[in-house]
């Protein structure tokens, strides 16, 4: 088991517990907290045990695993993870929908069937419950009462989970920052039409990725975090990637249900900040036999770029794309990948393996911040290629994926852009790879396609039985439109401004 936690980025054999690393976010150093060590499962205990149990159970064996019963006794884990899925729409919480296309090996991992109708609900939903908790436990027992001032960007769903995972919870404020005009009407109406008083968003003009370096910068403003004690929801905070493990396991299990592995798995993830895949990373690692991790992204493809060529490379400018939620220059988690590809095999030590991984990150992401690019030594490449693949897409492939696949599959099924993106990867895969028999492709369907109103309707306004209100928006995402907006403008991409605001809307809140 590995239940303390460490930076990427730190050469110190220090470590911290799961609830400082949950509730600091972002270490000191600018890393990001991961386990050293990854706990594995043996085999038998997969498909004898953990093939039968529901997703709340597994999700419970698979998190203890990381957290201590010293710091979350079971019987609370076990409640914190019960209340955070029962907000779901869908019993089996993430369904995987079976062979859609005749003929076809490709399935579809449902995400999106929690509050805000995108798979952030599977980790923000239990981290909004895990803050909670850890707050009221503190403050029970404590003269000197805690506070905890959540600061995220988004590209468009995390906002809003991350808003419905915090709303209304006590001695919790929460500020989102979101690129003006970046985002699909929808998820903005989620995030904006909150009415809670401990909820608050900002629109600010410039680039999710201008958004996401005003959220670090103010991480690394010790003044002001420590005045206003920030907590990070994005997904570097670590207990967004250990909430996300579960549907791995869960969707391999409904696939393979006579327990056993006799079918073989490729996992197709849509990624941008790549912690879905991540998940789907420690997943492998602690012993669930996937036959490779594709990572599909659009044409924003930094993380494409690095596995074919060995350079991590900032580009000039986000291309603005039908997958919104990927147009991003920097994926912030691929750092915790890098963490152990190095120690694998690039530390030399026998006896220091987590300080010198340390040392080298440090060193690639000072080289990344001074020259915008740093390349690696071709053993991790190799080793990385052993887990995963990647594949980029065009705007026109996702339209035309989606237009084919709805012509195609037996209900008329409609893809959101960024599930279309994954799907056009799996159909990408294929082609270049002799698959062997009993291969089986999972396409995580990672948003509702009624998120994404454009995108949808340029694909398939062409089919004279397709209406968008009455084949896709929920009934609970028309009413949106309808309630009345709460944001605040932020005129330029700067910290100060963003600190400002913060502190004028803080000193109205009553938490």
């Amino acid at each position: 088991m590995s239940q303390t936690y460490r930076s990427t980025r730190s050469s110190s054999p220090d470590t911290i517990s799961f609830e400082e690393a949950i509730i600091q976010g972002l270490a000191t150093d600018g890393g990001l907290f991961i386990p050293p060590v990854i706990p594995q499962v043996s085999t038998e205990t997969l498909f004898s045990q953990w093939s039968k149990l529901s997703f709340q159970d597994l999700a419970f064996e698979i998190m203890k695993l990381y957290i201590s019963s010293k710091e979350i006794p079971h019987e609370d884990l076990r409640k914190l993870i019960s209340k955070s899925y029962s907000t779901f729409r869908s019993e089996k919480v993430t369904p995987v929908v079976e062979k859609l296309v005749e003929g076809e090996n490709i399935n579809i991992l449902e995400l999106f069937h929690g509050p805000t109708y995108a798979f952030k609900d599977v980790a923000l939903q239990f981290v909004g419950n895990l803050f909670e908790y850890f707050l009221t436990r503190h403050n029970a027992v404590s003269e000197n009462k805690k506070q905890i001032t959540v600061v995220g960007a988004t590209s468009g769903d995390t906002g809003s989970a991350a808003i419905y995972g915090l709303r209304g919870k006590k001695d919790i404020s929460v500020f989102i920052l979101y690129p003006t005009g970046r985002i699909s009407p929808i998820q903005e109406q989620q995030m904006t039409t909150v009415e809670d008083s401990n909820v608050q968003t900002l629109s600010v003009k410039g680039t999710f990725d201008n958004c996401q370096d005003i959220v670090k910068a103010i991480f690394a403003d010790k003044e002001f975090n420590t005045k206003h004690n920030v907590g990070a929801v994005n997904s570097i905070n670590w207990a967004r990637i250990l909430a996300q493990i579960t549907y791995y396991f869960y969707s391999f299990f409904q696939l393979n249900s006579t327990g056993s592995s006799s079918k073989k798995i490729k996992f197709v993830v849509p990624s941008g900040n790549f912690g879905d895949i991540l998940a789907g990373y420690f997943a492998k690692k602690m012993g669930l036999p996937i036959e490779k991790l594709i990572i599909a992204t659009n044409e924003n493809d930094i993380l494409d770029r690095f596995l074919k060529s060995g350079t991590y490379e900032r580009s000039d400018d986000v291309k603005v794309t039908l997958s919104p939620a990927m147009d991003i220059l920097i994926s912030s988690n691929f750092e915790r990948l890098l963490w152990y590809l190095a120690r694998e095999n690039l530390a030399a030590s026998t006896n220091n393996k987590d300080e010198e991984a340390g040392k080298i990150l440090n060193g690639w992401f000072t080289e990344l911040k001074t020259k915008g690019k740093f390349t690696v030594d071709p053993k991790i490449i190799k080793s990385a290629l052993v887990d995963f693949d990647s594949e980029s897409v065009s705007n026109a492939e996702t339209i035309e994926t989606i237009k084919s696949f709805y012509e195609k599959s037996s209900n008329h099924y409609v893809l959101d852009p960024h599930t279309a993106v994954g799907v056009t990867v799996a159909y990408k895969e294929k082609a270049k790879c002799n698959d062997s028999q009993g291969l089986e492709y999972i396409c995580l369907s990672t948003a509702h396609p009624a998120k994404f109103a454009d995108a949808v309707n340029k694909a398939l306004s062409g089919f004279t039985a397709y209406s968008f209100e009455k084949d896709v928006l929920p009934e609970e995402l028309a009413k949106l439109a309808t309630l009345p907006k709460k944001l605040k403008f932020i005129e330029k991409a700067d910290i100060k401004l963003v600190e400002t605001a913060i502190e004028e809307e803080l000193a109205k809140m009553e938490l």
